[in-house]
């Protein structure tokens, strides 16, 4: 008698318990800690990926290309990175890249800074300058794309190939005139090294002349997307939650941050922070889509550039890069964003 009442209650307790079990999602930033993860760091300070049932656990990145080839490999089930690198694996292995659900970054931080005396203001001025770049990198595979929408000659520009610690340092010393970066980078770098970015240096923005690209967002596994896409939408929610808020609270990103790593400069990462909702996120495509969606047909026109670039064999169709299946309603993506 007592083990035909015990044995319906410990299903009972069983069949709760599996229930409730969070889901495990291992995510990894684009690199080391920035001020610029901070909505995916207030999301789990906050207990925001519990509240949706997941158990996520968020490492330390190598790069945002970098990003895709980690949810690749398996290791990684999500993570925040540069929607570029998955069109270019798109092309190369569609049945294992990545796909975005969560565009972040509507402007692409892709740029050449130099100093204001060397007269670098727009692409025109490249000719018979000497640029440092990372070979491989976005900013210097699409220098032969923004030559031609503008009509400067690639070959009257100098190209020196450089490790990207070095970029900076070389350009403050003068050995070049320009260098080849990410402006959410380099901008910081210049900051670290002493320098004043606003008032001594040009900043060319590949997005003003013709290379209307996206950047950075939450991308997720197929397998994911496939076998559990309630947790695809639950973490989605949860970011969106958390970048909304920061809009209006920096303190809270910055206090995530430092939770997540405190060995940080929180007034540079807190600046960074505000850097990226400033100049990347913030756009009128922003205010028209709200956070996390973008336009199909500016996705379209990227993808094409992107294939130039890197002069890949196929064109991936928007389809197998972005989806915004995932997003939460319009209402409640609308970002307000008080400036400091």
């Amino acid at each position: 008698m007592r083990k035909a009442i015990l044995t319906p209650l410990a299903l009972s307790v069983f069949l709760t318990s599996t229930a409730m079990a969070a889901t495990d999602i291992r995510f990894t930033l684009g690199w080391t800690t920035q001020g610029s993860d901070a909505a995916m760091l207030l999301a789990l300070k906050e207990g925001y990926f519990e509240d949706e049932g997941l158990n996520v656990t968020i490492d330390q990145g190598e790069g945002s290309g970098a990003t895709v080839t980690r949810i690749m490999s398996g290791t990684y089930d999500a993570g925040f990175g540069d929607i570029n690198a998955i069109i270019q694996n798109a092309s190369t292995r569609p049945d294992s890249a990545p796909v975005m659900v969560y565009n972040m970054w509507s402007n692409s931080p892709f740029v050449i800074v130099s100093k204001k005396e060397t007269g670098i203001e727009t692409p025109a001025d490249l000719e018979g300058k000497t640029l440092g770049g990372s070979q491989g990198t976005p900013t210097t595979r699409l220098l032969p794309v923004l030559t031609r929408i503008n009509d400067v000659d690639l070959d009257a520009i100098n190209i020196d190939n450089m490790a990207p610690n070095l970029q900076e340092p070389m350009l403050i010393r003068g050995d070049v005139d320009g260098v080849m970066v990410f402006s959410i980078t380099s901008y910081f770098n210049l900051l670290l090294n002493r320098q004043d970015p606003e008032a001594d240096f040009n900043w060319l923005n590949f997005g003003d002349y013709g290379l209307e690209l996206y950047s950075n967002g939450v991308m997720v596994s197929q397998e994911l997307l496939t076998e559990n896409p309630d947790a695809v939408a639950g973490l989605v929610r949860a970011i969106n939650r958390a970048a909304i808020e920061i809009g209006v609270d920096h303190e809270a990103g910055g206090d995530a941050i430092m939770a997540y790593d405190n060995l940080v400069n929180r007034d540079i990462e807190m600046q960074r922070m505000q850097f990226a909702y400033e100049n990347l996120i913030l756009s009128d495509e922003n205010a028209q889509l709200g956070m996390g969606d973008l336009d199909d047909e500016r996705l379209a026109r990227a993808i094409e550039l992107i294939v130039e670039g890197y002069e890949l064999e196929s064109t991936p169709d928007v389809s197998a890069i972005f989806t915004r299946e995932f997003l939460p309603p319009r209402e409640e993506r609308k970002l307000t964003y008080e400036a400091p």
